[in-house]
């Protein structure tokens, strides 16, 4: 009885050893694996700021003004005025519609049922 006892302790820990060994070797691949994507964000992170940059610098006002100048005769692009905007009470909305209409309520009760 007692053999049996230590060969069933002996396979136990055998097999909880062999499971920690694939354990450990599964941590270490998604450890990789997690150093890779944040490589992978910071370089992604580096193209953003550089590509903000870019943005930045090619939406410079002289040069958007230059261009402007440059290609007049094709876009006539002329610089804006404060007095090109208007005031909000000028601005015409829709009157709103206080009563129902009762010419657009649709009857759906005499309707039959289409097979």
């Amino acid at each position: 009885m007692r053999s049996i006892v230590l060969l069933m302790t002996a396979i136990v820990v055998i097999g909880l050893a062999v499971w920690a060994y694939r354990e450990n070797y599964r941590t270490q691949n998604m450890i990789s694996e997690t150093a890779d994507l944040q490589r992978q964000i910071g370089a992604a992170h580096e193209r953003l700021s550089v590509l903000r940059a870019e943005w930045a610098y090619l939406n410079r006002p002289d040069r958007l003004r230059d261009l402007a100048e440059l290609n007049f005769d094709r876009l006539q692009l002329l610089p804006l005025r404060p007095d090109q905007f208007g005031k909000v009470d000028q601005v015409a909305f829709p009157p709103r519609q206080t009563e129902f209409d009762l010419n657009e309520i649709v009857d759906v009760a005499n309707t039959e049922a289409r097979p």
